[in-house]
């Protein structure tokens, strides 16, 4: 296969986007920005300073006046130019993702090919949902209208595992309906979203409209306290979406945060291993498991325990571990030195809980990237949903198989012995089980002979319990999150 080429090798100390210009901060704090598979360092991200931030904010404040009141026609105008500059750059974001982030070019491009659909389900809007309702005679005379308002400057918060992707689960939406943003990307991986911004600055969208600044969580706090921002949208961890969420609700503010999971993947003994098993190493193996969607415990339900257990470890151990930009390899490293550190800590946990070791993947190694970050896929048998490691959600390329003498066993898992409800999914050739496992299992997105239950970008990206946080999902939900609604009645 093809070693593909970095855009650079390093993107020297990263500038701020305010008011249609790159701007050098001048803050003295900081991070280095490092690729994880040569734990190299290839950037600096600087974090914003609170004079900086409310430029930004004051920035998209004075934009929003003049962009709410262009043609709803004009904006999507704009945000289309945008989706096509993405596609100009669509490789290099792509391999960008993968240098930053770890994650293989194959899983880049597709987080880039589903964030350009989220663009074009974003253009689609000013058509569809963004209409007034209109209703003649409610009354002698009187006529009726529901017409979108937009709100104002909203605060848009991205994660380090989709760094593209997720920040536009909203920016097309909110820019078609009127309003007006400061984005900030995660610290640990900003790049991507740098060379969005430069598409956003080519595609000729008006000055203010879209902003970018970097930093942490003062960063955060700053954005969702100021008077001018009207709401935050965040994607991360459930802790710091719980953090958000409180912060946003004592300032008055709404809050759309989508948050972490542990995904229950169920095989039933009538399903077809032989497209169940390719299909489940992704699932659980892709992104390194640092992703929402990603599977984490594996339910084998009655005398299909034995086959599966063998065949999927089988299938696992053959993995290839490598940087993400030679396409022969099929998982990557963990983002960071503190992310592997975590998930070790966490098979420590297993091993000590009582759970056996089938596949360890502690002691992997590339032998051409030797400083990386990578860890080698790692299975657990004997694992009970009580566990730590069947409960928490570790992030990483870690499998706990547990045993279900029935469906009605595992959907009682899914249900009771997680705090979360982001996915589940079940492999099976029953229409049946199928049925009842969509209709029973508490969770908003959910999988039947699939893997990645991952909705498209004109459907909401769905989440139950602590899995999410809010009234109003990403992608498509966006269009009321961003806006209110005006009635209108009158007589002539």
């Amino acid at each position: 296969m093809v070693e593909l080429e970095e855009v650079q090798s390093n993107y020297g100390r990263l500038k701020l986007f305010i008011g249609g210009k790159w701007v050098d901060s001048q803050s003295a704090h900081g991070q280095p920005v490092v690729n994880p598979a040569k734990a190299q360092t290839i950037a600096e991200v600087p974090f914003a300073t609170t004079s900086e931030t409310d430029k930004a904010i004051e920035s998209a404040q004075s934009a929003f006046e003049r962009w709410s009141r262009l043609p709803v026609t004009t904006r999507a105008g704009y945000v289309f130019r945008l989706k096509q500059k993405l596609d100009e750059y669509f490789e290099d974001v792509s391999k960008i993702t993968t240098q930053n982030h770890g994650k293989i070019i194959d899983e880049a491009r597709g987080e880039t090919r589903r964030l350009v659909e989220n663009v074009e389900a974003g253009c689609a809007v000013a058509y569809t949902l963004a209409k007034g309702e209109h209703l003649d005679q409610i009354a002698s005379g009187v006529d009726e209208t529901l017409v979108r308002e937009p709100l104002g400057s909203f605060a848009v918060i991205g994660p380090f595992n989709f760094p593209s992707l997720a920040p536009f689960w909203f920016i097309p939406i909110a820019m078609v309906l009127g309003c007006t943003l400061v984005v900030k990307p995660s610290e640990i991986t900003p790049l991507p979203m740098q060379w969005c911004v430069k598409a956003i600055e080519e595609a000729g969208i008006p000055p203010g409209v879209v902003n970018m600044v970097h930093g942490a969580r003062e960063v955060n706090e700053a954005l969702i306290a100021h008077p001018d921002i009207r709401g935050v949208a965040f994607v991360g961890s459930t802790p710091v979406a719980k953090s958000v969420y409180r912060l946003a609700g004592e300032h008055g503010k709404r809050a759309l945060c989508q948050a972490g999971a542990k995904n229950y993947i169920v095989v039933m003994p009538d399903a077809d291993l032989t497209t169940t098993i390719p299909t489940l190493l992704p699932s659980f193996f892709g992104n390194t498991g640092q992703r929402c969607l990603s599977g984490a415990n594996l339910v084998a339900v009655g005398e299909v325990y034995e086959s599966l257990k063998k065949k999927f470890a089988e299938a696992t151990a053959r993995m290839k571990l490598g940087y993400g930009l030679d396409e022969s390899v099929e998982m990557g490293p963990l983002v960071s030195q503190k992310a592997k550190e975590r998930v070790l800590s966490y098979i420590d946990k297993g091993v000590d809980e009582g759970a056996k070791l089938i596949l360890d993947g502690r002691n992997a190694r590339v032998e051409k990237f030797p400083k990386g970050y990578f860890l080698g896929p790692t299975v657990f048998d004997n694992a009970t949903p009580d566990m730590t490691i069947a409960r928490d959600e570790i992030f990483g390329p870690v499998v706990s198989i547990i045993r279900a003498e029935k469906l009605d066993d595992a959907i009682e898992m899914i249900n009771t012995k997680t705090n979360y409800g982001n996915e589940a999914c079940i492999f099976t050739s029953s229409g049946k089980n199928a049925r009842e496992f969509r209709r029973s299992a508490q969770v908003g997105n959910i999988g039947i002979n699939i893997g990645i239950a991952a909705p498209m970008a004109f459907f909401p990206f769905a989440g139950f319990r602590e899995s999410f946080f809010g009234i109003l999902h990403g992608q498509i939900d966006c269009v009321d999150f961003f806006t209110d609604k005006k009635v209108i009645a009158s007589r002539w």
